[in-house]
């Protein structure tokens, strides 16, 4: 089952990553994706941290496809976060 459109949290720069949910039934899955990911989704570097949000919601589409991706590939654990890092971007 394909995860659905949660909310979008924000920017921790303390992890360099930018955390969104996405729900399973109504179980909310904390999601996050890295700098570098969004970057290579993007097709750009260096993305200043300011500018994080925009690029999210830009990429949302492709970015919870991914996370729902992950989520149904293998067995998920209630209370896990999934994290999206550039080894989940495909290369096409």
């Amino acid at each position: 089952m394909p995860l659905t459109r949660g909310r979008i949290g924000g920017y921790d720069a303390e992890r360099m990553a930018f955390g969104f949910t996405m729900m399973h039934g109504d179980q909310e899955v904390e999601c996050q994706i890295s700098d570098a990911a969004m970057d290579e989704l993007a097709g750009t570097r260096g993305t200043a941290s300011i500018a994080r949000q925009a690029q999210f919601v830009a990429l949302r589409d492709a970015v919870e496809r991914i996370a729902s991706d992950i989520f149904d590939s293998g067995p998920f654990v209630k209370g896990a976060t999934i994290r999206i890092f550039t080894k989940h971007i495909s290369k096409e």
